[in-house]
C-alpha cells in the first residue's frame, strides 16, 4: 500500500483480536467482508461487484483495520483510515465526492483523519465489533496524534427516508456541528415525513455518545441507497467516561464468551 505502516502491536482478546492489515491478503478480507455486508446484504451497486469484493480508488491510500476472530482469523470487522497526507496522494478524501468541504478544512487546527467503509459481520452487531474497532482507532488516534476523526455516518433509505429525517429532527436539536465546521451536501434528500420511532444506526449511535458532531444536512448516495451523515469528532473534546463505558463494555462481552461467537442484537 503507498504510505501505509504497520501498527506496532496488535491488541489481543480472547474472542476478538483488532489490527491494520500488513499485507495484500488483509485487505482481500477486509474487502470481501465489506461485499458481504453493503452488496450481498444491503443491496449496494459496486462497480468491482463482479469480482465478489468491495474495492475503490482509496483501498490502496487507507489504513485497512481489521477486526478477526481469535480461533479461526476470520475477519468480522472493518474500518479503513485514510490520513490527510495519504488523502493528498490519492487527490481527496473519500467524503469529498458527497460533501463540500472546503470551508470546513481552513477550521480544522491540527491533525485530521477520515474514516469509511465501516462494517461488521451480523454475529457481532451487539456492540463487541464496533467497541473493538474503536479500540484500534484509539490506539491508532494516540499514536498518531490525530485531533480530529471525520467521516460518513450512513442511514438506510430502504423507507424511503422516513429514518434519515427523523434522525436528523434529533440531530439538529442536540448534535449539530457550530455554523463555522457545518459541510454541504452535494445530493440533497427529498423531504419526508420522519419516521415515529428512531432506529439509531448502532455507529452513528456510537459517534454521537463520544461527542461527535452532525456537521450539516445528509447527502444522499444512490448507488449504496443510504443517507450519509457527515461527523465530525474532535479529539480533544472526546467524551472520556463513555469512551471508557464503551471500551470495558467490549471487553465484559468478549470475555464473557467461550466460544467467540458473540450473538447479534
Amino acid at each position: 500500500m503507498k504510505g501505509v505502516q504497520p501498527m506496532t502491536a496488535a491488541i489481543h482478546l480472547p474472542q476478538l483480536r483488532v489490527e491494520l492489515a500488513t499485507t495484500p491478503q488483509d485487505i482481500y478480507a477486509s474487502q470481501r467482508l465489506r461485499y458481504e455486508i453493503f452488496a450481498k446484504e444491503q443491496g449496494a451497486q459496486l462497480e468491482s461487484a463482479a469480482e465478489g469484493i468491495d474495492r475503490d480508488h482509496y483501498d490502496d491510500y487507507c489504513h485497512h483495520l481489521l477486526v478477526r476472530r481469535t480461533d479461526t482469523h476470520a475477519v468480522v470487522g472493518s474500518t479503513r483510515i485514510l490520513t490527510t497526507p495519504n488523502a493528498r496522494k490519492a487527490g481527496s478524501f473519500y467524503s469529498e465526492n458527497e460533501f463540500d468541504l472546503r470551508g470546513l478544512f481552513p477550521q480544522l487546527k491540527g491533525n485530521a483523519i477520515e474514516i469509511g467503509r465501516t462494517c461488521i459481520h451480523p454475529d457481532f452487531r451487539n456492540g463487541a465489533g464496533i467497541g473493538m474497532l474503536w479500540l484500534g482507532l484509539a490506539q491508532f488516534i494516540e499514536m498518531h496524534r490525530v485531533d480530529f476523526l471525520f467521516g460518513c455516518a450512513s442511514i438506510s433509505m430502504n423507507d424511503g427516508g422516513a429514518q434519515a429525517s427523523a434522525i436528523m429532527q434529533e440531530t439538529r436539536a442536540n448534535n449539530l456541528a457550530p455554523a463555522e465546521l457545518r459541510v454541504r451536501p452535494l445530493m440533497h434528500l427529498l423531504p419526508t415525513v420522519p419516521a415515529t420511532k428512531i432506529n439509531m444506526p448502532p455507529l452513528l449511535k456510537a459517534y454521537l455518545k463520544l461527542g461527535a458532531w452532525v456537521a450539516g444536512e445528509p447527502c444522499l448516495d444512490p448507488d449504496f441507497n443510504v443517507a450519509d451523515i457527515f461527523i465530525l469528532l474532535d479529539v480533544n473534546k472526546l467524551n472520556t467516561r463513555y469512551h471508557r463505558h464503551f471500551v470495558q463494555g467490549s471487553l465484559k462481552r468478549n470475555t464473557a464468551s467461550d466460544t467467540g461467537l458473540l450473538r447479534a442484537a
